[in-house]
């Protein structure tokens, strides 16, 4: 049996915990938790590191052990939760859910916002810790309340540098439970990335205190909000002007091949309203906006805000303004007139997975095809007409004619698809 112990937050080994350590043969652990367990000297150690070297070692003792027919405990001290983004996921894999006794400490996420009196079932949990940053970045960006966990090159001062053009507020939680060096620094991002914040920060809380209410009503379900209940919305759930806003027919299929995520950052050029953009906030992508013109920046902003979504809007022409934006994983271009190839160019070359371009003019659906395919892009498409139910006066309903859309969608290969971290992004109700 594998005993799996949570410490680090503060609070005191619970008698049973102490008891396993007093009759373990082998301790694995930080070098912090393995100095502060108080053990003889006669208990053989492991500093937890690389995960991989100390599992090699814990298997190796246990088969010793077994071949001379000797109960051999081992204790593995962990920070906090370890069934939590911790080190219960690979002693499982290793020895199998079954050999562990788990005894769980207090999360460093449930510590921190314990410390600020905030309740944290809405908030997201997004791991950076041995991670690209760009998912917690993104999270972040999308999400009123997330809790990141840090790690070398993913801290408080790479958060922060991402997030510098966004309302945030960054929470950084270091050296939680030492009664002498917690601290809780509230900083601005543009605060975050100018220092160097070492080796002690423990969790960083990313809060728009705009939309984080502390008399939200109770949840139900932990954890980000589910996704929408619907999507292709009506026109007139935008405002929008002289009708200048992708159909909701068009829209649904431009949703199905962007396949906006949480994590994930997806461009809307030649934004217009704004709809795309913010239904594919609503799905929990992290969404920039560009649009030309400060009447139609304004009116994204106002759509955004009207279904509670955060769209970073760009005021500017593409594809001049592209340079200064990170790169997207997914890009919808539904504007662009005679600059509309560059523009279609310039954002195949940036995006990660995924370009979709609707066209209403024939003579541009060749260019646009040409410029996806050579960007490296598999191209397809489909001519969308429809008839939409019309009444008529006397009880007669007509059908009502759409103007035909050109959509056209490039998919980067997977042989040449950009890597991309697998990074576990968690709800709270564990």
């Amino acid at each position: 049996m594998i005993t799996v112990i949570g410490t680090g937050t503060g609070a005191p080994l619970a008698p049973d915990a102490r008891e396993a350590l007093a009759g373990a043969a082998l301790v694995v652990g930080a070098r912090r938790h393995l100095e502060a367990a108080g053990l003889p000297d006669t208990v053989q150690r492991i500093v937890l590191g690389p995960p991989a070297p100390a599992l090699d070692a814990v298997e190796e003792h246990l088969a010793k052990q077994h071949a001379d027919g000797r109960e051999a405990p081992v204790v593995v001290l962990a920070s906090g939760d370890p069934g939590f983004f911790g080190i219960v996921r690979a002693l499982a894999e290793r020895f199998g859910p079954r050999r562990l006794d788990v005894r769980p400490g207090v999360s460093s996420v449930a510590t921190a916002f314990a410390r600020l009196g905030l309740t944290w079932d809405d908030a997201v949990v997004v791991s950076a810790h041995g991670r690209d940053p760009r998912t917690a970045l993104n999270v972040c960006r999308a999400r009123p309340k997330v809790a990141v966990l840090t790690g070398p090159g993913a801290g408080p001062a790479e958060l922060g540098a991402g997030l510098r053009a966004s309302r945030r507020v960054l929470v950084v939680a270091s050296a939680l439970g030492d009664p002498v060096r917690e601290r809780l620094e509230r900083v601005t991002p543009a605060e975050a990335a100018a220092r160097d914040w070492g080796d002690a920060v423990n969790v960083v809380l990313c809060l728009d205190e705009e939309r984080t209410s502390v008399s939200a009503p109770a949840r139900t379900v932990a954890g980000a909000p589910p996704g929408p209940a619907g999507w292709a919305l009506a026109e007139d759930a935008f405002a929008h002007r002289d009708s200048m806003i992708t159909k909701f027919e068009v829209r649904a299929l431009a949703l199905a091949r962007l396949g906006p995520r949480p994590g994930e950052l997806v461009w809307d050029v030649g934004a217009g309203s704004g709809s795309v953009a913010v239904e594919c906030a609503r799905f929990g992508a992290a969404v920039v906006a560009v649009e030309k013109t400060r009447d139609g920046v304004e009116r994204v902003r106002a759509n955004a805000a009207a279904h509670g979504v955060d769209v970073h809007v760009v005021h500017g022409a593409a594809p001049t303004v592209l340079s200064d934006l990170d790169d997207p994983d997914a890009v919808f271009v539904g504007g662009g007139g005679r600059e509309l190839p560059a523009i279609v160019t310039a954002c195949a070359r940036r995006a990660r997975r995924t370009v979709v371009v609707a066209v209403a003019a024939l003579d541009r659906v060749p260019a646009v095809r040409d410029a996806l395919v050579a960007a490296g892009f598999g191209c397809d498409g489909v001519l969308l007409q429809s008839s939409r139910l019309a009444p008529l006066p006397g009880d007669v309903t007509r059908l009502a004619a759409a103007n035909p859309v050109f959509l056209l969608w490039g998919v980067r290969p997977p042989a040449r698809m950009t890597h991309t971290e697998v990074t576990e992004v968690e709800g709270v109700a564990q």
